[in-house]
């Protein structure tokens, strides 16, 4: 049983490898299309937002209560 579970975690450790990515696919990858955000503009608005309505905003830098105010 443990050999099974070492041969699990070692044949996960290599199927989620790294890729070298060529210089001409980069440009490709740095579109905006390829992005989790939609718009980073908005992302920070969402942010700001939900740190106001909440008043517990950790690690963005943020300053302010949940009052809104800021």
């Amino acid at each position: 049983m443990l050999k099974l579970i070492i041969a699990s975690a070692i044949l996960a450790a290599t199927l989620s490898s790294c890729v070298r990515v060529k210089p001409y696919q980069r440009a490709t990858l740095s579109k905006s299309s390829m992005t989790a955000d939609k718009d980073p503009g908005e992302a920070r608005f969402e942010q700001h937002a939900k740190g106001s309505r909440e008043g517990a905003d950790g690690g963005s830098g943020e300053a302010g209560g949940g009052c809104g105010c800021n």
